[in-house]
């Protein structure tokens, strides 16, 4: 099935604006907060935010690279951190009442640190206004630098995630500013610096034009780098500027990636067309989320 074909029928997005959803898009717009769930236009922000969480995303909403799958606009140029943002996210989380929140951002190639800093300040302060609340951060590649790379893995982060997104032969293509190989060994590195504190986590988007051999073997890679946890989900291009969708996946096979990755040694898999690497993320980290708006878990 080429792009060009309407959305298979498994794809079913239950949108409900409701109470918990209201609350959630009040507190991010009092504080001027950015998720990927907007930026990225994911398909789930009905859902998680009704069910009361978010994934924040800091350091701007301008990315200083061009991945021709991603919603998030592009910039030579992008803004200075917020010096306070450390503290707007903690305050939303305290008052969201979460027992795991994520942290993602765009790319900061424009920053001595890659913004590193600002991930380790924020886990910091989510820390300080509630110890119980667990975090996950999902980190671009740091350039691959050391340093840089030591700031988050020893920020108190529960759970550190960086996407290799694709399959290496598409790269070129898909992702052109970045690097597999720099990729893999940043999961490598944060592995190495675990010590059994934190989990390390990476997600596959498919549809891009990879075959299920490819697939297998990122899934192995993944595995040897100290992956313990994946998550592959269905590509949908954010327009018509966006890379086309080249293949859609049935839930049949996207069970069988799950089988794939489980035998090449990841033990935490979520696999499905509306799966995305945030989704859900307290359950693939073994966490039960229990938030206070609305008293729901």
């Amino acid at each position: 099935m080429d792009s060009t074909n309407r959305l298979p029928g498994w794809f079913k997005v239950h949108i409900h604006s409701g109470e918990n959803y209201s609350r959630v898009k009040g507190l991010l717009t009092e504080h001027g907060l950015k998720t990927v769930c907007q930026g990225a236009r994911c398909p789930n922000i009905w859902e998680c935010w009704n069910s009361g969480t978010a994934t924040f995303m800091i350091l701007g909403s301008r990315c200083t690279r061009h991945c021709r799958f991603c919603g998030v606009r592009q910039t030579r140029s992008p803004s200075p951190p917020d010096p306070a943002e450390p503290e707007k996210i903690a305050d939303s989380v305290e008052r969201l009442g979460l027992s795991w929140a994520v942290l993602t951002s765009v790319t900061r190639d424009d920053l001595p640190d890659y913004g590193a800093g600002q991930f380790a300040r924020c886990v910091k302060m989510i820390h300080r206004c509630r110890p119980q609340c667990g975090v996950e951060l999902l980190i671009p590649d740091l350039k691959g630098d050391c340093e840089a790379l030591k700031v988050v893995a020893t920020s108190g982060a529960q759970m550190l995630a960086h996407n290799v997104e694709t399959v290496p032969r598409l790269y070129p293509e898909v992702r052109p500013e970045a690097d597999y190989r720099v990729s893999l060994a940043v999961l490598e590195f944060l592995a190495g610096k675990s010590n059994g504190t934190f989990r390390v986590k990476s997600s596959l988007i498919v549809g891009l034009g990879e075959s299920l051999d490819e697939i297998g073997s990122v899934l192995e890679d993944l595995a040897a780098a100290g992956c313990s946890a994946v998550t592959l989900g269905q590509y949908l291009a954010p327009s018509r500027k966006h890379y086309p969708v080249r293949k859609y996946y049935t839930p049949d096979e996207f069970e069988q990636m799950a089988r794939m990755a489980r035998r090449s040694g990841i033990e935490r898999v979520a696999s499905g067309p509306l799966v995305r690497s945030s989704y859900q993320a307290h359950r693939l980290a073994g966490c039960r989320l229990h938030t206070e708006i609305g008293g729901m878990e």
